[in-house]
C-alpha cells in the first residue's frame, strides 16, 4: 500500500509543477498565521465560514505541511488531496458571488490563481513527484 502511494513516474519537469504549487501554497500557509485579519480567520469569517479562527489556523496549517512536503516531493499524491479540498472550497465559496455580481469573465479572471493551484494539485495527485523528489528516493530504496 505505502509503495502505491509513493510511486512517481520519471519526468523530471515534474519539478516545475512541485515548485509552483508547494511554493505558493507554503507562503499562503505562513501568511495566515502573519496576517490572520486578511488572509486567516478574519478572511474566513467575511466569507461567512463557520468557526473561522479554527478552520484559519486549520487550512493554514495544512497548506504549511502540504505545500513542503510537495516542495520536497514527500508523500507527493497523498499531500495534493487536502490542497485539492481546499481549492475546491475556496473557488465554490469565493467566487461564486464573483460570477453572479460581476460575471463569467470577471469570475475567471479573479479564479486564475486558484485554478492553476486546483490543476497542478490534481496533476502531482495523477503524476507523483517525479524523478527529482524524495518519492523517488524512497521508491528506489524500497525496491
Amino acid at each position: 500500500m505505502f509503495s502505491r502511494l509513493i510511486a512517481t513516474g520519471h519526468s523530471k519537469t515534474t519539478i516545475l509543477i512541485r515548485l509552483m504549487v508547494g511554493a505558493v501554497f507554503l507562503s499562503e500557509g505562513i501568511q495566515k498565521f502573519l496576517f490572520p485579519a486578511l488572509r486567516g480567520a478574519g478572511r474566513f469569517e467575511k466569507i461567512g465560514l463557520p468557526f473561522p479562527e479554527f478552520l484559519g489556523d486549520f487550512v493554514g496549517v495544512s497548506e504549511i505541511i502540504c505545500g513542503a512536503c510537495v516542495l520536497l516531493g514527500l508523500l507527493t499524491r497523498l499531500m495534493s488531496i487536502p490542497l485539492i479540498i481546499i481549492m475546491l472550497v475556496a473557488i465554490s465559496t469565493t467566487k461564486a458571488d464573483l460570477l453572479a455580481n460581476q460575471g463569467f469573465w470577471e469570475m475567471l479572471h479573479g479564479s486564475r490563481t486558484d485554478w492553476a493551484m486546483l490543476l497542478g494539485s490534481l496533476f502531482l495527485l495523477v503524476k507523483g513527484g517525479g524523478s527529482w523528489s524524495l518519492d523517488k528516493k524512497l521508491t528506489n530504496n524500497a525496491s
